[in-house]
């Protein structure tokens, strides 16, 4: 199978071609929204972080940041930022020239003049940008040029039973045809990390999975936290979910069957052409979400018992189901019914098969429905409280 993108300087390939107004820190994050909001073509999103944090936790923000900004689905990136915040125009643009050779142009607000002044100029670079952009052309490309994210968020019983399972199968077939397939949401690894250990491709591979479980449980218990207080979460209780280790059994089935061949850090890029791999992530979607797509994802897979609106800024989510009464009252929000597996109407071998038709689909062009509805959301892990 192939799909049609945009062939990026740096050697990736897109399937979506924004500019993105970067905020530096959440100083800069309604600037760049006036600014996106004057260019068609521009995105952003609102960037709670940038300033006030230890170094682990700048660290994961300037991940993150780098990462929107190689991420193919970009054309090009204007840098938008206050000038004293710790997030660094110089850093941040360091950063950003370390992962991608992009266009890229830097607004500082406190140098420009105030706010107005920096949209003026921010504005200009962001539609010379939107006009080169539109002269690129389109080119075929195999679909080992992708590298798919898999997420999973307010989950109830028939995630596990039908809407992962599909994943999984389109993740193989991903897999087989050369591409990346990334499975994250290490809390919900808990409990099922001997079984994803057990696929692990090296032995570097399986003793790492097992580290990031137990460092991410002692992480919260230096605070005085059990991971298990706050995952399930009420809404899958009230779906039927009753232990953490119940829906990790579940969350494991969005990686299918293959050979996990690496573990990436949180919002680290991802090379093209790994097959499984795993990132380091939190179980909280918006969080888990900007990490792949910081780490090079064009296109996201994400299920849902319960149903979620969740998008991202920058990359299609594709939205799954595995619960027919979700899929009934929420259908403006899910793409696809997984649904029909539970009660024998269609096989995993089908619906595997629409759901790697609607990436390709999805890769060429096709709206999802949370980029129809204009949903954004993103978040960045973090590792303490600000200081």
């Amino acid at each position: 199978m192939t799909f049609y993108g945009y062939k990026r300087p740096d050697g990736r390939v897109g399937v979506r071609n924004h500019v993105l107004i970067l905020p530096a820190s959440v100083c800069a994050s309604d600037t760049t929204r006036i600014i996106a909001q004057q260019v068609t073509g521009a995105v952003t999103f609102n960037n709670q972080q940038g300033c006030s944090q230890v170094a682990p936790d700048q660290q994961l923000t300037m991940d993150v940041m780098a990462g929107y900004a190689a991420n193919p689905n970009v054309y090009g990136t204007v840098v938008v930022s206050l000038g004293c915040e710790n997030c660094q125009m110089d850093l941040v643009v360091k950063a950003i020239e370390e992962r991608t050779n992009k266009p890229l142009k830097q607004v500082i607000i406190q140098e420009a003049g105030g706010t107005l002044k920096a949209v003026d100029m921010a504005v200009r670079y962001a539609k010379e940008m939107v006009a080169e952009a539109s002269m690129l052309q389109k080119e075929e490309f195999p679909i080992s040029e992708l590298i798919v994210g898999t997420e999973c968020g307010g989950s109830d019983p028939t995630s596990g039973l039908a809407a992962n399972p599909v994943i999984g199968e389109m993740s193989d077939r991903i897999v087989a045809a050369g591409g990346t397939s990334i499975l994250s949401e290490t809390t919900e690894f808990i409990g099922a990390e001997h079984i994803l250990a057990r696929r692990a491709a090296t032995p570097e591979v399986h003793d790492r999975i097992f580290e990031i479980v137990h460092r991410y449980e002692a992480a919260l218990r230096l605070v005085g936290e059990e991971v298990r207080e706050g995952n399930p979460s009420p809404g899958n209780k009230a779906g039927g979910i009753t232990t953490l280790e119940e829906k990790s059994l579940g969350c494991i089935h969005k990686g299918g069957h293959s050979p996990i061949n690496a573990v990436y850090d949180y919002a680290k890029q991802v090379e093209s052409k790994q097959g499984l791999i795993i990132m380091d992530t939190p179980g909280n979607d918006p969080s888990s979400v900007a990490a792949m797509v910081a780490g090079g994802a064009q296109v996201v897979v994400f299920s849902s018992g319960r149903g979620t609106p969740t998008g991202s800024p920058i990359v299609p989510v594709i939205k799954i189901t595995g619960n027919k009464l979700t899929f009934a009252k929420m259908e403006d929000n899910i793409d696809l019914d997984a649904s029909p597996l539970i009660y024998g109407t269609k096989t995993l071998d089908e619906l595997g098969g629409e759901l790697l038709q609607m990436v390709v689909d999805t890769a060429c062009g096709k709206q999802t429905k949370a980029e129809a509805l204009g949903f954004t959301e993103m978040a960045i892990a973090r590792v303490c409280n600000y200081v």
